[in-house]
């Protein structure tokens, strides 16, 4: 081998117009003489030094859906391009007391926002869309999805006041958008939405494939077959890293097709004649909704679609075609009673147990147009997210209680998840066939088995990252390490507010529902430093004041001496005054009762 092989090096993957130039690889022979064996490991030796040859940095940037369920968000970044992948929201958990959704950090993106070349987004979910709307209103980039995504982030931007104002592209499966020195391409995958997509994200350093949520359904109900070849053409010319979803690491065997869930709709609607049937599914699983179509179809029953959420997504679908309904099937709600009630097919929202959802107020008699009746068959077409089951346990048993059926999950395949099993996940290392190997979307035990998984399947140990929110992970393609931390965390929605409840704010609220509240309220003429009014004592939360008079009457006695302890000084200086009176008081609270209610006190001037 001569000197000008010896330093021959591979041309480096290179990005134009959207295609992706490497070096094919070599194809393994079988030798047979010691001769060839030299050339073998002079051949193999050659090939590893070529393959590791450092290229541009890329930096994968998770910003959410680590170590927690929903609020998807990854940031991937090379030289001076950026672009996000998903920007989704989750729901509060019962220690955010009054927040009503929760958003991934922005700040890091708003520190970088002249980097930002687009976002775009796997599938139309609340965890992957439900923050866009916020992050448009901070950094305004082009965003890029698919004709449903689309369509949903539309009605997101109206609620919000930026439609019109925000560049909305559709992409189809196989195309690729260009993010300045990288390109994502989109590739068709299965969920429990129609239009998800994975993406294959070419960069300097080599392909990053990012499965988004994902299931692998060889019979889906639009009849479009997750993209498994494209999967397997990516691996067999080399994937640098595989970002594969989690939420069912722990699952064994495969996910069923959505097709079961039909079939037991069929046998339902037959078990269910002569009754009104009612069924809760979540709103965006349109190919759920379809099969119950076309059930009502089939047994002739007409259908009403309620609850916000539901009718939102029903008329994007249908408008944009998703949807196949027949004409006259669908009927306004205020129309129910003009038919039979076992000619009627309710779908609504509330399989959650949602306290303000539709199924939970018709469960608490609290509905303004559907009363459960024992003519009523009821079919909850969902599994309880973890977290949940306590409220979908209370709503069916108030259902059952006003003498309906009630079908759910454990009865019936009334419901089948939309994202991979064990078998399935296994699928997708063997077809891209990684160099490193990063699961996402999950709580760590989600991340723990899925890196199990890997590594059965022969990815080596070192080359496994279980990362957390706001990691740096850098690779260069030889390489990959988590570099640095940059902010991360959570911003709390409330209303109109969005940021400005903090951890002060949420444990203040805590406070108030634990032990609740006392205010005291005193009046004090300035001049003299004389106490004109007081003290009162007001009590929230704490004590019924009627029925604890004692102890109230002892608290304004010890407040009274209190204020007269202290000095002329102390008495003109109301910070220290009010700190006082505090501290005195809720050492005789704890000491009555055990109990720390917060404590207010309040100085009026005369």
């Amino acid at each position: 081998m001569n000197e000008k092989e010896k330093t021959k090096r591979p041309r480096q993957t290179a990005i134009t117009n959207s295609v992706i130039q490497k070096r094919p690889y070599k194809r393994r022979t079988t030798l047979e003489n010691s001769d060839a064996v030299v050339t073998e490991t002079q051949t193999k030796t050659r090939s590893r030094q070529s393959r590791e040859v450092k290229r541009t940095a890329v930096k994968i940037i998770p910003l959410g859906g680590l170590n927690e369920i929903g609020k998807n968000m990854t940031v991937f970044e090379c030289s001076n391009d950026m672009f996000i992948l998903d920007c989704g929201l989750s729901f509060p958990d019962a220690d955010m007391p009054g927040v009503d959704i929760v958003i991934p950090d922005f700040a890091y993106v708003e520190r970088n926002r002249e980097k930002v070349r687009g976002v775009v987004i796997t599938h139309g979910h609340e965890d992957h869309i439900g923050g866009l709307a916020y992050l448009l209103k901070k950094v305004n980039v082009p965003v890029y999805a698919t004709r449903l995504t689309i369509g949903l982030i539309e009605g997101k931007l109206k609620e919000q006041g930026l439609f019109g104002k925000v560049s909305l592209n559709v992409v189809e499966p196989r195309k690729t958008v260009k993010m300045g020195c990288m390109a994502v391409e989109f590739i068709k995958v299965n969920h429990s939405i129609p239009d998800s997509v994975g993406m294959a994200i070419h960069t300097p350093a080599g392909v990053i494939v990012h499965t988004g949520d994902f299931k692998v359904d060889y019979t889906p109900i639009d009849g479009k077959i997750i993209d498994l070849a494209r999967f397997g053409e990516l691996g067999s010319k080399g994937v640098l890293a595989l970002m594969s979803e989690s939420t069912n690491a722990e699952r064994p065997g495969y996910t069923h097709s959505e097709k079961t869930v039909g079939e037991s709709f069929d046998k339902l609607f037959q078990k269910a004649e002569g009754k009104r049937i009612i069924i809760a599914t979540f709103s965006s699983n349109i190919h759920r909704v379809q099969q119950i179509i076309n059930s009502a179809v089939k047994y002739g029953r007409k259908v009403a679609i309620f609850g916000r959420s539901m009718v939102n997504v029903m008329n994007t679908a249908i408008e944009l075609g998703y949807l196949n309904v027949p004409e006259n099937l669908i009927i306004d709600i205020e129309m129910i009673n003009n038919y039979e009630s076992e000619k009627i097919v309710l779908i609504t929202t509330g399989s959650q147990g949602e306290p303000m959802s539709a199924l939970t107020r018709m469960a608490m008699n609290d509905h303004n147009k559907v009363n459960i009746t024992p003519m009523d068959f009821i079919i909850i077409s969902a599994t309880p997210i973890p977290g949940n089951e306590k409220y979908v346990t209370r709503v069916v048993n108030e259902l059952m209680k006003s003498g309906a059926e009630v079908v759910y999950e454990a009865m019936y395949e009334v419901h089948v998840s939309g994202h991979a099993c064990q078998e399935e996940l296994k699928l997708m290392i063997s077809l891209t066939r990684p160099k490193f190997f990063i699961p996402i979307h999950g709580e760590y035990k989600h991340l723990k088995k899925h890196s199990d998984l890997a590594l059965q399947m022969g990815i080596p140990k070192e080359n496994i990252f279980i990362a957390e929110i706001g990691n740096v992970i850098e690779t260069d393609g030889v390489k990959m390490g988590v570099v640095s931390q940059v902010p991360a965390g959570r911003t709390l929605v409330d209303g109109l507010g969005v940021g400005d409840v903090g951890s002060i704010v949420l444990r203040d609220r805590k406070h108030l529902a634990q032990d609740g509240l006392i205010i005291i309220v005193i009046g004090i003429e300035r001049s003299s430093n004389e106490i004109v009014a007081g003290p009162d004592i007001i009590s929230r939360g704490f004590v019924y004041v009627r029925e604890s008079e004692e102890l109230i009457i002892s608290a304004k006695n010890l407040l009274l001496n209190t204020l007269s302890n202290c000095s002329y000084a102390e008495m003109r200086e109301w910070n220290t005054l009010k700190g006082k009176m505090r501290d005195a008081l809720s050492d005789y609270i704890y000491q009555k009762t055990k109990r720390s209610p917060m404590i207010l006190p309040i100085i009026m001037e005369t």
